[in-house]
């Protein structure tokens, strides 16, 4: 199999070994714009509808060609055939990608820049890379969705930012136009579009610890200063995954995701109007595919999971979970409890003395009004134990 990228220059754009792969396939698959680009005609097999990569495995033992746009391994096919298939039956022959291309036109440095695919993915996935003098990359679904993008910057107070609209980049039809996104008129834009955005401002700190207002709760949530001592005991690292028991709002899910790249969660709730703000968080900081909502009472809720690195016990510790997951998590999983009961508390000091790890007793007070001064008002005290299994 031949993984060829095709550029909206088709032919011309193809290197002389592209050219004699394609020439040589039985079969040629790609989408309808592909095709016509590449002047596929008997040949051609246009993608089913749901996508599906089914009909290239069935052709095993055949000469095919799979056609992609650009660099076929840049959120395209090629990563989830070259999963599927050994190495020895691909090979590729990539075209720049339409990140190359738009960093090209904008004279921006790619290495400096971020990229990410909104064509089938929310706007919220910008949240985390909104800043000043940041410089984002987005591939988009059509040309309607420039408006819309501008639509949702404004928003958010961020009309002042700068969209400059990249219309099939690397072809005839190129055309490349900006405005600002609170004055956004463009109409008549031509897919495949790629939008480069300079942000005036920033809506997220890079810290845990994030404001309550940002998030969907009924009031049963870890508050600010909480959450950061939690998410600096759990450690997350690129890649990894959290089981957050009780997860109530999710918050701690939310932010164990905007952690480290990648890191993913699995945030367990009983209760039904919590699962509901759950998802609501998920959605609202473009995390629905690593914010994984496990409806349940924990231990049962935890049998089909796959294995954390981490583990958080934000409500609702018991000696019964404890025990359950001491026998199931395999060594080396850092396992963080916060307590605010008594009870709790003195569960916490047992299973500390008895498995060791560290204790934080952790008091915090805000300032409030008092008459015509200020003085303390002290929350609740907490007791955090965290421990490595």
């Amino acid at each position: 199999m031949s993984l060829i990228g095709i550029g909206e220059d088709g032919l011309d754009g193809l290197s002389d070994a592209s050219r004699r792969a394609l020439d040589q396939a039985e079969i040629v698959f790609g989408g309808p714009r592909h095709l016509e680009l590449a002047g596929i005609d008997g040949r051609g097999q246009p993608w089913p509808v749901p996508f599906s990569v089914q009909p290239v495995l069935e052709q095993r033992g055949r000469r095919v060609a799979v056609l992609a746009s650009g660099d076929p391994f840049w959120h395209g096919v090629g990563g989830t055939l070259a999963s599927l298939l050994e190495r020895s039956d691909w090979q590729c022959f990539p075209a720049p990608s339409c990140m190359s291309l738009a960093a090209a036109e904008m004279g921006w440095r790619l290495e400096h820049s971020v990229t990410l695919a909104l064509h089938a993915a929310p706007f919220e996935q910008l949240l985390p890379h909104l800043a000043p003098g940041a410089q984002i990359l987005c591939t988009l679904r059509d040309g309607d969705a420039p408006a819309a993008l501008a639509e949702w910057l404004s928003a958010r107070d961020l009309g002042a930012t700068h969209i400059h609209v990249l219309e099939a980049l690397g072809g005839p039809r190129q055309r490349g136009r900006s405005a600002r996104a609170d004055d956004f008129d463009l109409s008549d834009i031509a897919a495949p579009v790629v939008v480069a955005l300079e942000p005036s401002a920033a809506l997220l700190f890079a810290a845990p610890g994030r404001p309550i207002d940002l998030f969907a709760h009924h009031g049963q949530i870890t508050k600010p200063p909480m959450r950061a001592l939690t998410l600096a005991a759990l450690a997350p690292r690129p890649g990894e995954l959290l089981w957050d028991i009780g997860a109530g709002s999710g918050s701690v899910s939310v932010e164990w995701a905007l952690a480290a790249p990648g890191a993913r969660s699995c945030a367990i709730e009983p209760r039904a109007d919590r699962c509901d703000q759950i998802r609501d968080n998920a959605a609202r900081f473009g995390l629905s595919t690593r914010v994984q909502l496990v409806p349940g009472q924990a231990p049962e809720a935890l049998a089909d999971l796959p294995t954390p690195q981490a583990v958080f016990i934000g409500g609702g510790v018991n000696a019964e979970m404890l025990q359950h997951l001491w026998q199931i998590l395999p060594r080396g999983t850092r396992l963080v409890a916060n307590a605010v009961t008594l009870d709790s508390q003195a569960l916490l000091i047992t299973w500390h003395g008895t498995h060791g790890g560290e204790l934080l007793k952790i008091d915090l007070a805000h300032a409030v009004p008092l008459g015509r001064m200020q003085g303390w008002q002290a929350v609740r005290g907490q007791l955090q134990w965290s421990v490595t299994r």
